[in-house]
């Protein structure tokens, strides 16, 4: 791939803006004669993929050099990184104390921040894309579900899953998103910050925030507003619904299990036992509890959507602590599962509203990555990208 792009640009053709350069690959998208892993031994034997996802394929013809899949939760279902059959990569920001990367999407982010790729494709069912984005100090973008095509991606729900990209800045996030989706449109430009509306929502989203990320996340919305955003603060009471809403499991669950079920008979004492207890959930809900999840998340959204329609995007930490030490969470289920929801709590809202959102960097240089989470309703990719563009121009500004 890379020969064939020095080939080209030689002779004076570039395909897009990301010919030749190094772009990772989550282990959940299939690659043509590989085993697809999704991040476990328990695939292990399983077929070679006859072709390439679709993504990949896109990729592949933009021009990209596709330098290898990263490592990734086991079957993407958390939002710590941790994965006890690979190891787990630590966050690029303080390998020393040893933090979490984020996840689902952990080796795509890692990647990035190495320096190894210039970006990394992820999914984000709950934020498994903005999360890791955000931990480890870069841009990720979760565009509207089904923009891209889950064609040859291994699911973890099909309600909720999206492909989005992590790289260092939201105009590479934009350049991707475009080849991601095919969308042939001229790129998202900036939307100027003076007017903007803008919405805080104070509903579950602001809770249990670390001083770090309160001080932070109080000093990027100081400065959208000294540059004219109009921010208000509101209540979104079905954010505090959710987890009523999801008590049995959710989509998550109930799909996971679905697409599961097999292998978890033949290979489930092969998976990390804090994914398979959840994928389990979704035997015990029934037909009817699916029907009724449908039907309460449709109702959800469009409560929730008539609340922000007089907003151009909701603004919130996308999450409100930074990166833990894994040590902290490998030896406590407890632990583990308290800093999973609470790493998961704000970008599940915006899975959840089959919304889109963009998570970038908002911290000072030099102290620990915080995410500023920009998001909206279904389909307003371009406007939550123009947005970033924006916003990145003005806190590079300071």
């Amino acid at each position: 791939q890379a020969r064939a792009s020095d080939t080209l640009r030689a002779a004076g053709i570039v395909r897009s803006a990301i010919e030749g350069l190094p772009i990772s690959i989550k282990d959940l998208f299939d690659i043509e004669g590989e085993t697809t892993m999704g991040g476990s031994v328990a695939r292990e034997g399983e077929p070679a993929a006859e072709a390439n996802a679709e993504v990949v394929q896109r990729l592949i013809t933009a021009g990209a050099v596709i330098i290898g899949r990263t490592n990734m939760t086991e079957f993407a279902y958390s939002g710590l990184g941790i994965n006890p059959h690979y190891g787990t990569p630590l966050n690029p920001y303080d390998r020393a104390t040893g933090r979490i990367p984020g996840g689902s999407s952990s080796g795509a982010a890692v990647s990035v921040a190495d320096g190894m790729a210039v970006a990394g494709i992820g999914s984000d069912t709950g934020g498994s894309v903005r999360i890791p984005a955000a931990l480890c100090g870069l841009t990720g973008f979760k565009p509207s579900a089904w923009r891209v095509s889950m064609q040859g991606v291994l699911p973890l729900s099909a309600n909720l899953d999206s492909i989005g990209p992590i790289a260092a800045s939201v105009r590479c996030c934009a350049e991707l998103d475009a080849i991601l989706s095919g969308d042939a449109g001229p790129l998202p430009q900036a939307l100027p910050v003076r007017g903007l509306r803008l919405a805080i929502p104070t509903t579950l989203a602001l809770d249990a925030m670390d001083k770090h990320v309160s001080d932070t996340f109080a000093a990027a919305v100081q400065r959208l507003e000294d540059a004219g955003a109009l921010i208000d603060r509101i209540e979104i009471p079905e954010f505090a619904e959710l987890a009523s809403i999801n008590s049995k499991g959710g989509f998550t669950a109930a799909e996971a299990w679905a697409w599961h079920r097999d292998l978890i008979a033949r290979a489930g004492k092969r998976y990390d036992p804090r994914v398979v207890s959840r994928i389990m959930r979704g035997q015990d809900m029934t037909a009817a509890d699916y029907i009724d999840l449908l039907d309460a998340r449709e109702a959800w959204v469009a409560a929730v959507d008539h609340r922000i329609a007089g907003y151009d995007a909701l603004i919130m930490p996308t999450t409100p602590i930074v990166a833990p030490p894994v040590a902290d969470l490998q030896g406590s289920d407890e632990a583990y599962y308290a800093a999973n929801g609470l790493i998961l709590r704000n970008p599940t809202l915006i899975n959840f509203l089959d919304g889109c959102a963009l998570s970038l960097p908002c911290h000072a240089a030099g102290t620990a990555p915080v995410g500023l989470m920009i998001a909206a309703s279904n389909g307003a990719d371009r406007r939550v990208l123009g947005i970033g563009l924006s916003v990145e121009d003005l806190f590079a500004a300071r």
